[in-house]
């Protein structure tokens, strides 16, 4: 009976290797997929960039003196069938990622997406997975470090890390809440919480 149960066990753990090794294989598989789309997208995005500020720009209609004043909406262009509002860039992790117009589980899988807000209304916060190559090396940064993030005009705006905060998974109030231009975030490994970088605008 002994032997027998010894056996088992090991049939076990044999099993749960094979399991975690066919995990580390996938998860890897993912984030080499995501690396290679980044790749792919920057160069694209950056000639998309360059063409529209070369384009010549039309005058503006002048809007109905009744009509209320409406808040700017960010320009979106579509890149293989995607919506792209600009890249966001982090010097210090070396890394400039493209940003898709809105999130889902399988638009995250491409490239960090809007959550919510606007460079216009202050308050943008881009979510991505925490891929090496995509927001899994947030943690790494510190007070004063810069953020930016360049739209599909071309237009540039600077940012500084302000804080550093780890919230729960649901904690979508306090995510969106404060007075932060902008804020980064994306799972701790295992997904238990949320690791999120807070930026002001950067002075000067």
């Amino acid at each position: 009976m002994k032997i027998k149960f010894g056996t088992l066990l090991m049939v076990l753990g044999s099993v749960l290797l094979a399991a975690a090794l066919a995990l580390f294989l996938f998860n890897r598989h993912q984030q080499q997929q995501a690396s290679r789309s980044v790749e792919e997208l920057m160069p694209q995005m950056a000639e998309i960039i360059q063409e529209r500020k070369a384009a010549p720009v039309p005058a503006p209609q002048q809007p109905e003196q009744s009509a209320e004043p409406e808040e700017p909406q960010m320009t979106v262009v579509e890149i293989d069938g995607h919506g792209y509002i600009g890249f966001v860039g982090i010097p210090a992790l070396e890394l400039e990622l493209p940003v898709l117009a809105q999130w889902s589980d399988a638009l995250l899988k491409i490239s960090p997406c809007l959550f919510t807000g606007s460079v216009y209304s202050g308050d943008m916060v881009i979510m991505a997975h925490n891929y090496t190559k995509h927001f899994g090396r947030l943690y790494q940064l510190r007070a004063g470090d810069t953020v930016t993030f360049t739209d599909m005009d071309g237009i540039t705006r600077y940012y500084e890390v302000a804080a550093l905060d780890v919230l729960g998974p649901y904690d979508v109030e306090e995510m969106t809440a404060g007075e932060y231009a902008l804020t980064l975030f994306t799972c701790t490994y295992g997904g238990e919480n949320r690791v999120t970088v807070r930026c002001d605008i950067a002075a000067g």
